[in-house]
C-alpha cells in the first residue's frame, strides 16, 4: 500500500522535508541548558558537547528573560534557578569560552530581549574572529506566544513586532541563523491539543510572515530562514501525524504568499518532549515518556530534538540526568533503526486520517483567528488564551475523571516512590551575579554608557532598525536591564489587566 503524497523531499512535504532524512546524517541533538552563572552552565556545555551533543540550546533565568538586571528587587530569588543569569556582555563571553560559534550551532530560548540576547552572541563571535556568515543557531524571538501562553513579555505587541522586524533585516548579515522559531511548543505546555498547537502557531506565522513583508530584504530570503518550535506528547500516532499536518500547512501557507522556491517551503522544525508530561510521583517512569515522545518526533521527521529529564518534575536537571536523555537519542539513533527508512508510516490509512483531521482542525483555528482581525488582534482580545483555557480544562476534566489514565498520577499509584535529590542552585548566586554586574559597572567609563542609551533612544524616535544601536549598546557593556528600560521608557510596557 502506497500513501496518496509525494515522495519525501518533494512538496508538500508531509513525508519529510528531504529525500534521506536520517539515513545521512541524524538529527541534531540539542539539549536545553542553564542554570546559575555563566561559568557552570560553560562546564555543562563542554560536558554535553563532550558526550556526543551536536548543539546547544540556551536556558536564561526568568530576569534574563524579562529583562532585568540581576540587581534589581524583581530578581530576588529567580537568578539563576530557571536558566543561566546573563546581565552584560562579560556573561556572554563566559558562557561561551571555548565554544567555537562557527563550529556549534546555538539557539537560544529567549523572546522579549532576543535582540540584546542575540546581539550579545554577535559581538562575542566577533571577538574570536568568526565572521556572522559563519554563526548558525537560532533566537526563539516569538513575543506572539509569551502573551498567550508563557508571560515573558515586557513591551506592548506593536512595538515588540517591530523588534522583531528590524531582527529579520539582519538575515542578510547572519545569513546561516535564524531570527525567530515560532514556538507551538509553549501553547501545548500551556494546555492547548495537537491540532490547536498548530493552529495558533500557524496564525502567529503569518503574523510574522506579514512583518516580512515589510522588510527592506528580499521577502523569500527572510522567510526561508523562519524556524519553528513544537512540542511532542505520548500519543506516537498522534505526534506523527501532527508533524506530517504541520509540513503541509506551512507549505500551504507560503503558497499562498506566492513563494515559488520549494526549498523555502519546507518546514523545519525544532521539538521538545513535553515537561507538563513529566510526574512527580514515581519519576524514573519518565525515562519511557521521554523516550516515547522522542520517537514520535523522530518518526515524525523532526530537524532536531530535546529530551527532557526524568527529574525536571522535580527540579532542574542534574548532571546524570540530563545525560540519559541525551543517551536515550544516541539510543534512538543508533539502535532502534530509525536510519534503515524514511517515512516508516507512508501508506498508513490510519496515520494519513490522522493527518487529514490535524490539518483540518488547525486550518479551522488559523481561519476563526483570522475572522477575529489576526494574530495581535485575539492576543489584545483575549480569543487565543481563551481557547487554550478551554483545551486546558478539558483535558485536566479527563484526568480527574479517570478519562484519561497517567501512571502514577491516577492510575497505578505508589506512594513509596523515592523522590531523587533535584538540582540545587547555590544561595549566594543572585549575591556573587551581583558582585560581578558592579565589578563590571565600576570598569565602565559613565558618559559613554549614556551616549549609547541615549543613541538608542534617538534611533527608537526616528523608528529606525535598532540592531546597530542595541549592538553598540552592548559592545559599551550596557545592561540587559538598562536597555529595557530605555526602550520601555518610550514604548512603555504591557499588561494583561490594560489589554
Amino acid at each position: 500500500m502506497r500513501e496518496n503524497m509525494p515522495d519525501p523531499g518533494s512538496p508538500p512535504f508531509v513525508r519529510g522535508i528531504y529525500k534521506d532524512m536520517y539515513k545521512k546524517r541524524p538529527w541534531t541533538m540539542r539539549q536545553y541548558s542553564g542554570f546559575s552563572t555563566a561559568e557552570e552552565t560553560n562546564k555543562r556545555f563542554k560536558n554535553l558537547l563532550k558526550n556526543g551533543q551536536t548543539g546547544l540550546s540556551v536556558a536564561f533565568d526568568l530576569p534574563t528573560q524579562m529583562g532585568l538586571d540581576s540587581d534589581n528587587t524583581l530578581s530576588i530569588g529567580e537568578v539563576g534557578r530557571a536558566g543561566v543569569a546573563i546581565d552584560t556582555i562579560e556573561d556572554m563571553r563566559i558562557l561561551l569560552n571555548g565554544i567555537p560559534l562557527d563550529k556549534v550551532s546555538i539557539s537560544m530560548t529567549i523572546n522579549s530581549p532576543a535582540a540584546i540576547i542575540w546581539a550579545m552572541l554577535l559581538v562575542v563571535a566577533e571577538e574570536q574572529n568568526v565572521s556572522w556568515k559563519d554563526v548558525r543557531g537560532t533566537i526563539q524571538n516569538d513575543i506572539l506566544k509569551e502573551y498567550v501562553a508563557r508571560g515573558t513579555y515586557i513591551f506592548p505587541p506593536e512595538p515588540s513586532m517591530k523588534l522583531t522586524k528590524d531582527t529579520f533585516e539582519m538575515v542578510e548579515n547572519v545569513p546561516n541563523f535564524n531570527p525567530i522559531s515560532i514556538s507551538g511548543y509553549h501553547i501545548r505546555e500551556a494546555g492547548a491539543s495537537a491540532a490547536l498547537e498548530l493552529g495558533i502557531t500557524f496564525a502567529h506565522a503569518i503574523a510574522y510572515l506579514e512583518i516580512a513583508k515589510n522588510t527592506n530584504l528580499d521577502f523569500k530570503k527572510v522567510v526561508k530562514r523562519f524556524s519553528f518550535f513544537f512540542g511532542c506528547h505520548n500519543d506516537i500516532f498522534e505526534e506523527v501525524a501532527k508533524f506530517r499536518a504541520a509540513r503541509w500547512i506551512w507549505n500551504d501557507i507560503l503558497e499562498s504568499y506566492g513563494v515559488d522556491d520549494s526549498n523555502a517551503r519546507k518546514l523545519r522544525f525544532h521539538t521538545q518532549t513535553c515537561g507538563s508530561t513529566l510526574t512527580r510521583n514515581q519519576p524514573l517512569l519518565n525515562v519511557a515518556r521521554v523516550a516515547l515522545q522522542a520517537l514520535a518526533a523522530t518518526l515524525g521527521g523532526t530537524q532536531s530534538l530535546h529530551t527532557n529529564a526524568y527529574d525536571e518534575a522535580i527540579g532542574l536537571p542534574t548532571e546524570e540526568s540530563a545525560l540519559i536523555a541525551l543517551r536515550t537519542q544516541q539510543i534512538l539513533y543508533h539502535e532502534s533503526g530509525l536510519s534503515r527508512e524514511v517515512d516508516p508510516f507512508g501508506g498508513s490509512k490510519f496515520i494519513e486520517g490522522e493527518t487529514c483531521r490535524i490539518r483540518k482542525e488547525a486550518n479551522q483555528i488559523v481561519d476563526l483567528i483570522k475572522r477575529s482581525g489576526g494574530a495581535i488582534k485575539s492576543v489584545e482580545n483575549g480569543l487565543t488564551s481563551s481557547l487554550i483555557h478551554e483545551a486546558s480544562h478539558k483535558y485536566q476534566k479527563e484526568i480527574e475523571n479517570k478519562e484519561r489514565l497517567i501512571i502514577g498520577v491516577n492510575s497505578f499509584e505508589e506512594n513509596s516512590s523515592k523522590i531523587p535529590d533535584p538540582q540545587l542552585i547555590p544561595e549566594k548566586t543572585r549575591e556573587n551575579q551581583i558582585k560581578k554586574l558592579n565589578h563590571i559597572k565600576s570598569l565602565r567609563d559613565g558618559n559613554v554608557v549614556k551616549e549609547a542609551l541615549e543613541k538608542l533612544s534617538k534611533t527608537q524616535t526616528s523608528n529606525d532598525n535598532l540592531m546597530p544601536s542595541i549592538l553598540n549598546a552592548v559592545k559599551q557593556k550596557c545592561t540587559i536591564g538598562e536597555i529595557c528600560a530605555e526602550l520601555g521608557r518610550f514604548w512603555g510596557t504591557h499588561s494583561q489587566i490594560s489589554s
